[in-house]
């Protein structure tokens, strides 16, 4: 089979670099793809390809309803292909068949069509409130901001991709998409379905390379008004930073370390479950994954004990075998960052119940394989109870009473995701009130709509994607006052006689 090789997209044509990235299989290590491998100078192209495409402005006057069809035609081109694009996605990042088809494809082709139903809906431009006593009338308006800068990780590309390309394009800014190196080929097929739906040129553009130092200067060019990452918080930081000099806009969604407490009263046998659920979806590699679960200290042994027996059920294997509920992680540095942490917390104490290295067999003996693993007798100080692991590991903490678990729940830096569970249903409400985190979910877990924001609290990040208020998120807002008086002097006169606000 020929092996596809992509190009990066600057300023409506497709380009080819002097040097390639080799996209190989996390599971068995094949090549599945060369791209197209960009430069800083790269970088530079596509930043003027987007600002020139924004002051020449042929997209931004485009009406909304026609930036709509944009996205819908995309959204159509990818659905046809779902099915296709999920096994590359799982080729590609070792994501399971059943996650890629629903989230990594199901959902991203949802929020295109959902942020093109908002685009033809928003209020883009309407009269204000009246002004009172002053002879004048205000407009109150959306406008885009500019050139955007979309970096995006390998863990859930796609989606990550269309929650800030989507709503960027649909205000009317231009855009400069970095996906990760490890995982870019998700966000080309979308840039590819994006130019066919007939944007003009630079108005999107794509380049893929390193971090450092292509997403770095990305981020610090001067002609870049936003900048919209997904990743570490580490990183998110250094991106806040150096957005300060130009006082950029950005959106951050970072990282989390989810507390998911099973209170006294829940049925376990849905619980049990839903916290095998919360942590393993997508091979533990998700920033809102359930990976604190908090138990009744009075209920450890029965709660462990049929995590355990739950979890040896889990199947470890080929990520494109519908069977399959844990795949391999992206890299073999990823795969000893996590086994690393997994030794630390033995070597202080930790008890490990289930899993805890790498799968053992013939066909384990190539890929980033780590076993889906269950961690007890932590506490929360412990650094595999605070870091962000970012794999299959699930750490049980216990607690005396509802207050405790609450308490323990929040005592993180992160606030992106949480859960509980429960037969009662307002106990329930009341333990989610009382949460640090940007969403909460009740009897359930990874539960990401269209309709509903994603962000958190504290160290998680700054702003939300998708949502009802996407679109606020890159657009600025503008206000224009029209004097409606007879002459420009009574309505100075009037201001200086009677002032219609306190001075």
């Amino acid at each position: 089979m020929t092996v596809p090789h992509y190009q990066q997209l600057i300023g409506g044509q497709w380009l080819d670099t002097d040097e390639s990235y080799e996209i190989r299989s996390p599971a068995d290590e094949s090549l599945v793809a060369t791209v197209a491998k960009a430069s800083v100078a790269d970088v530079d192209k596509a930043v003027a390809a987007a600002n020139a495409a924004h002051n020449e402005g042929t997209w931004r006057r485009t009406p909304p309803a026609d930036r709509a069809a944009v996205l819908e035609a995309a959204a159509a081109s990818l659905g046809a292909r779902a099915e296709e694009l999920a096994a590359l996605q799982s080729r590609e990042n070792g994501a399971t068949i059943r996650i890629t088809a629903a989230l990594h494809l199901g959902l991203a082709v949802a929020q295109l069509q959902y942020v093109a139903a908002l685009t033809r809906g928003y209020q883009w431009e309407g009269p204000g409130p009246a002004i009172g006593p002053i002879p004048a009338e205000g407009v109150l308006r959306r406008e885009p901001i500019g050139v955007v800068a979309a970096i995006v990780p390998w863990n859930i590309p796609l989606l990550t991709s269309v929650w800030k390309v989507a709503p960027a394009l649909a205000a009317g800014n231009t855009v400069v998409l970095k996906p990760d190196e490890h995982a870019p080929l998700l966000p080309l097929e979308l840039v590819k379905a994006l130019d066919a739906a007939g944007l003009p040129a630079g108005v999107l553009n794509v380049v893929v390379g390193d971090g450092e130092p292509v997403g770095a200067h990305l981020v610090a060019h001067p002609d870049v008004r936003k900048v919209a990452f997904t990743g570490s918080t580490v990183v998110g930081k250094s991106i806040l930073g150096a957005s300060a000099d130009t006082l950029k806009r950005v959106t951050l969604e970072l990282g989390g370390k989810g507390p998911n407490i099973i209170l006294d009263d829940a049925d376990l046998d849905v619980a049990v479950d839903g916290a095998l659920f919360a942590c393993y979806a997508n091979n533990g590699e998700a920033c809102e994954a359930g990976t604190r679960l908090l138990i009744p200290a009075s209920r450890k042994d029965e709660i462990v004990g049929r995590l355990v027996e739950r979890g040896r059920t889990l199947v470890v294997g080929d990520p494109l075998d519908i069977a399959t509920t844990v795949g391999p992680l992206i890299t073999k540095e990823q795969q000893q960052r996590v086994l690393g942490y997994i030794e630390s917390a033995k070597a202080s104490g930790a008890k490990v119940v289930l899993g805890g290295g790498v799968p053992e067999g013939e066909r384990f003996q190539k890929g980033n394989w780590v076993e889906p693993t269950i961690v007890t007798d932590v506490v929360n100080t412990d650094p595999i109870a605070r870091d962000e692991v970012f794999g299959p590991v699930l750490v049980v903490l216990t607690y005396e009473d509802e207050a405790e678990a609450v308490a323990i729940a929040n005592d993180t830096n992160y606030g992106l995701s949480a859960g509980v569970w429960s037969a009662n249903e307002q106990r329930a409400l009341d333990v989610a009130r009382s949460l640090e985190a940007g969403m909460v979910y009740v009897n359930d877990w990874h539960v990401i709509h269209p309709e509903y924001p994603f962000g958190g609290f504290k160290q998680s990040g700054l702003g939300r994607e998708g949502g009802p208020d996407s679109l606020d998120e890159y657009t600025e807002q503008k206000y224009i006052s029209v004097n409606r008086s007879a002459s420009l002097a009574e309505r100075a006169f009037a201001i200086v006689v009677n002032p219609p606000v306190a001075v």
